[in-house]
């Protein structure tokens, strides 16, 4: 089944479960991979360069890692065909680092409200315990893009038994995870805002990329990454060209 599937996202799912069994088998001998290579808030201890690229090759569970792998099977496939696999790389990466700077904003503003009921010194404290893992930032962007370039394709979600669009479908979670955000509810340790920072730094970039501004560039971004030239089909249209802004043309 995996060598049926375009090689960026095949190398994205592999490279996701052996991080997670790795990680998995050395916290049996104390060793938290978490800690070195997850998120941290940016002035606390604990904080690495690397760690806004490699906390969204990390997972809290097999059931954190089961979903994001699960979305990024169903929609990454047909991005990486349609763009080609440098694109869809750097579209995938761009989604994870700008859920990882949302999420670091969102840290600053929530610890800059805690500074007027506690001490700086429990505020540095409760700083130094804020990681965020997972790939669901750039699953996000996933998401996005794929409600972008297919907006009319039925899809179904477990709590709805009829097909809705995919455009429909990214407007639903986009705003469930809007409004969990800011419920604040108790016990919920999920980073919604990253997820919707996934999804905004996704449409920058499809937006960068609609205006043809970014075209020549990302290609020889990647050029190192991958030796041979895609081929391009000049006569095919691309979803772009056949819908304007979630609307066909000609209707």
């Amino acid at each position: 089944m995996l060598n049926n599937l375009p090689r960026i996202t095949r190398y994205l799912l592999l490279a996701n479960l052996v991080m997670w069994l790795l990680d998995e088998c050395l916290q049996r001998y104390g060793i938290m991979l978490t800690s070195v290579l997850g998120l941290h808030y940016w002035s606390a201890r604990g904080v690495h360069i690397w760690q806004p690229l490699t906390y969204m090759f990390m997972h809290g569970g097999f059931r954190h890692l089961f979903f994001n792998m699960f979305a990024l099977l169903m929609f990454g496939p047909s991005l990486e065909r349609e763009w080609g696999e440098r694109k869809f790389m750097l579209y995938y990466l761009v989604c994870g680092l700008g859920a990882a700077l949302v999420q670091e904003v969102v840290w600053t503003i929530q610890l800059q409200a805690l500074l007027g009921r506690y001490t700086e010194l429990q505020v540095a404290a409760y700083a130094s315990q804020m990681v965020t893992i997972g790939a669901s930032g750039a699953v996000f962007g996933i998401l996005f893009a794929f409600g972008w370039l297919f907006p009319d394709v039925p899809m179904f979600l477990f709590f709805i038994p009829i097909p809705i669009r995919a455009r429909t479908m990214v407007i639903i979670y986009a705003l469930i995870e809007l409004a969990e955000g800011f419920s604040s509810i108790p016990g919920d340790n999920v980073a919604h805002f990253a997820h919707l920072g996934g999804m905004l730094f996704g449409w920058l970039l499809l937006l960068w990329w609609r205006r043809g501004i970014g075209a020549s560039r990302t290609s020889k971004l990647f050029s190192l990454f991958s030796g041979r030239r895609q081929r391009v089909d000049k006569e095919k249209k691309t979803k772009f060209s056949d819908y304007h802004y979630q609307r066909r043309v000609d209707e």
